[in-house]
């Protein structure tokens, strides 16, 4: 985004806006990722620590939504890429 329009102060602001967002989407993300792995993968609470098989399935189960996070983020990237050339082009 462009602030140059914007005084210092008006800057300084937005950019905390966009920080405190940032934070929140990350939080968001990290506590989808821990709910679902949870979910799928810790199924036997007679013990504290995690089986071999439950470790297994948290490091793949981290693994993939992290995987997937970064391409759905990427390709939003690219479309909103394309979004913006296509209204740059109208003008």
């Amino acid at each position: 985004m462009d602030f140059s329009n914007f005084n210092a102060a008006e800057q300084a602001h937005m950019t905390k806006v966009i920080e405190k967002r940032q934070m929140q989407d990350f939080l968001r993300l990290y506590a989808n990722l821990v709910e679902k792995c949870f979910n799928t993968c810790c199924n036997d609470f007679t013990s504290k620590v995690l089986s071999s098989k439950e470790d297994q399935c948290v490091a793949n189960c981290a693994e993939k939504f992290l995987k997937h996070s970064e391409r759905v983020g990427a390709r939003f990237a690219e479309i909103n890429a394309e979004l913006m050339n296509a209204a740059q082009n109208k003008s």
